[in-house]
């Protein structure tokens, strides 16, 4: 799957179903190797789209007035 065009629903359908694939011991070392290096480039792509939203969400914030307003979101 292409990360770049990916959502985050979708990347983290496959990291789930490569985290089951990997729990579950039957998989050869070679294709485990292939499927955690696939799970971290998932985790990154799903950081930055979580990243990207975060900044979309400061930006769309304003204030009474109409001002844009900044507020840091809590770190969950």
């Amino acid at each position: 799957m292409n990360q770049q065009n990916a959502t985050f629903e979708s990347n983290m359908q496959r990291l789930e179903q490569i985290v089951r694939a990997m729990e579950r011991g039957d998989v050869a070392l070679e294709e485990s190797l292939k499927l955690f290096q696939e799970g971290t480039e998932l985790v990154r792509s799903c950081g930055k789209l979580l990243d990207d939203a975060q900044l979309q969400v400061q930006k769309v914030m304003t204030a009474p007035d109409g001002s844009p307003v900044l507020e840091d979101m809590p770190n969950e």
